[in-house]
């Protein structure tokens, strides 16, 4: 099954789960994101990645010049282990870590997850590959990715049973927007893919392809 056809599916049984009303908030809420731009500040094709230094889930430091030593490297932004679309995603590119490693490529996601919150996420998910933590979204602001959620969203997301602070720290609400980068050694990207959208995510697939050809 292909990440399209796992978000599609999910989002099938979801609108079977939750009112119609609590629905139209959380679209009028993705509507008005996407209405503001904020995409079009983000890290383009062609352009250099500017550096990070994080923490793995572990709370070993990796930089982006350690990183991208061995090879091409695809970094991933999720919102937190709390959110299905990138429990989805994750999984998806779990499942083609080893061709994206056949490339010679490597893969790190990047979360404003706690450490402990993020290692949570990647034994859920049994990933293989560094999850890195990126307190208060910082370097994710660097970049132009970040939105605070939305007041109105807050209660709707505890009675979902999602405590974004409990992930995030207190006070912490800022999100990164769904994003994936494929970077080059001389940290020039070359793929990029950003959206407002939380429910849209780049197919893993179409990464292995650009680092095969």
């Amino acid at each position: 099954m292909t990440l399209q056809q796992a978000i599609a599916d999910y989002r099938a049984g979801f609108k079977t789960k939750v009112p119609e009303d609590i629905q139209q908030t959380m679209a009028n809420a993705t509507q008005a994101l996407l209405d503001s731009g904020i995409s079009d500040a983000a890290p383009k094709q062609g352009e250099a990645l500017a550096s990070f230094t994080l923490s793995n889930q572990l709370g070993e430091t990796r930089s982006l010049e350690q990183l991208l030593e061995q090879g091409p490297l695809v970094i991933t932004f999720y919102r937190g282990g709390w959110c299905p679309y990138c429990n989805l995603e994750l999984k998806a590119y779990q499942d083609v870590l080893p061709e994206l490693k056949q490339a010679g490529a490597n893969l790190v996601a990047i979360t404003p997850e706690l450490p402990d919150q993020s290692l949570s996420t990647a034994e859920k998910n049994a990933l293989q590959f560094e999850v890195l933590s990126d307190p208060q979204s910082r370097y994710a602001k660097e970049l132009g990715l970040v939105f605070s959620l939305p007041e109105e969203l807050r209660p709707i997301y505890l009675s979902f049973g999602i405590d974004v602070e409990a992930h995030n720290g207190e006070g912490q609400f800022d999100l990164p927007l769904a994003a994936t980068f494929v970077v080059a050694q001389d940290k020039t990207i070359i793929s990029a893919f950003v959206d407002a959208d939380y429910t849209k995510r780049q197919e893993p697939s179409e990464i292995v392809a650009l680092l095969s050809k």
